[in-house]
């Protein structure tokens, strides 16, 4: 089974993609933001959001200030007065200290500037959801996989958006918590060409990883390799 392949968890937050550039909301921002693990409606105009949000349900909206038939700050507006609930991040070529004080005035949760890097726009959307819940039961101490497996805790709180991949190979090293897991298995849980699969690839990957994490969440990730075998992560530590 190869990576894109795997069905999206029930834990999946809902997000509302508005952004009239079709090449960037098609081949960029829709992949991109399903492959952290979010189910993705994408749409150009405001007219089609007004008539997505009479029958669906959204947790969050991704929004665009340069629309076709409006403009963000009147739909974000619109979006707080109809749908308080459902959180807002605009994403704006239009990153001047006015344009950021007017979309946050006017309700945005965040604003963000275009180019964006999707992991940044992914822990954002994330932050934003955690913002926008109930409180919960006080965390245990230690590392957790949350929201289905696609967001890394750390033991200060700190939260890490994970790629689909990222998630796979963490999720399995995670079942096997303080134990070897043999490179095979990671390999396998990742693609059904094990055969055709370069090992490179896997060290990469956790490479990666490693450096996301010590990025941002400040502190490593306690995952280690155990030479000639495979690899093992310590959620306690």
């Amino acid at each position: 089974m190869d990576v894109g392949a795997q069905t999206e968890p029930k834990a999946s937050l809902r997000v509302a993609l508005l952004e009239d550039d079709r090449l960037l909301r098609e081949r960029v921002l829709e992949p991109g933001l399903r492959n952290f693990g979010f189910t993705v409606t994408s749409m150009e105009t405001a007219a089609e959001l007004d008539g997505f949000l009479r029958s669906e349900r959204f947790d969050l909206l991704v929004l665009d200030v340069g629309l076709p038939d409006s403009d963000g700050f009147t739909v974000v507006r619109q979006v707080r007065a109809s749908h308080p609930a459902m959180g807002v991040v605009m994403l704006t070529g239009r990153n001047g200290t006015p344009d950021r004080v007017r979309g946050l005035s006017d309700g945005a949760d965040a604003y963000l500037a275009k180019p964006v890097e999707l992991d940044l726009l992914a822990a954002t959307l994330y932050s934003v959801a955690r913002r926008l819940e109930p409180p919960v039961a006080p965390r245990a101490d230690g590392w957790q996989l949350m929201r289905g497996g696609w967001v890394l805790s750390s033991p200060e709180g700190a939260e890490v958006a994970l790629t689909e991949a990222e998630r796979r190979v963490l999720d399995l090293l995670a079942r096997h918590d303080g134990e070897i897991v043999q490179r095979e298995d990671i390999i396998a849980s990742l693609t059904d060409n094990v055969h055709d699969y370069d090992p490179h690839r896997l060290d990469s990957l956790l490479h990666r990883l490693r450096r996301k994490v010590e990025r941002v969440a400040g502190c490593p990730l306690p995952l280690s390799a155990a030479h000639g075998r495979g690899y093992v992560l310590a959620l306690g530590a």
